[in-house]
């Protein structure tokens, strides 16, 4: 039967470093920000505006959601603005999919050219221009579907060669990690 340990190792004692003495809040000098190291090491601090910036990173589950999500709204306001104008509706279709694209997880990178044509298709169904009861709809969504598909692979080419650009990134940076 194995003995775990219940107390912790003992580390070496660091060095102390000499104190400064405690200022009020509107006395303390901050160095300038590339001045200081980044926490682990290496390399400057990044600049205030990028540390406010949202770095969203969806699952695949919620990449497809956000893109469906995403393409009603754009759906409906092509509508509105625009007479459902499909080109327009192209154009932000390839804006979503390679949103889409950035803000996966890195471990569901594969998921993001599979949903850009479901968004496209969920989307699309505002504008299709179908009319006459629920047959009407779905050929005027089959129509749209087939007429404009260039639009479709456009936008999941888009969202392909972000997924790759990032993978091939990735897969940089672990091998300069990885020592020989």
């Amino acid at each position: 039967m194995e003995q775990y340990r219940t107390r912790p190792a003992p580390h070496p004692q660091r060095p102390q470093q000499p104190q400064e003495p405690q200022r009020p809040p509107a006395q303390r000098r901050r160095p300038p920000a590339a001045a200081v190291p980044a926490q682990g090491g290496g390399g400057p601090r990044r600049p205030a505006l990028a540390r406010k910036l949202p770095r969203p990173r969806l699952t695949g589950l919620g990449g497809g959601l956000f893109a469906c999500a995403a393409m009603l709204p754009v759906a409906g306001i092509d509508w509105l603005l625009f007479d459902a104008s499909l080109f327009c509706y192209g154009l932000l279709f390839l804006v979503v999919a390679a949103v889409t694209a950035l803000w996966v997880r890195p471990a569901d990178l594969i998921t993001a050219p599979v949903s850009a044509p479901i968004a496209f298709a969920v989307g699309v169904w505002p504008v299709s221009g179908g009319s006459g009861g629920f047959g009407g709809q779905l050929m005027g969504l089959v129509s749209a579907l087939s007429l404009h598909a260039g639009w479709l692979y456009a936008g999941t080419l888009v969202a392909a060669l972000i997924a790759l650009a990032r993978r091939a990134v990735l897969s940089g940076r672990r091998r300069a990690r990885k020592p020989l």
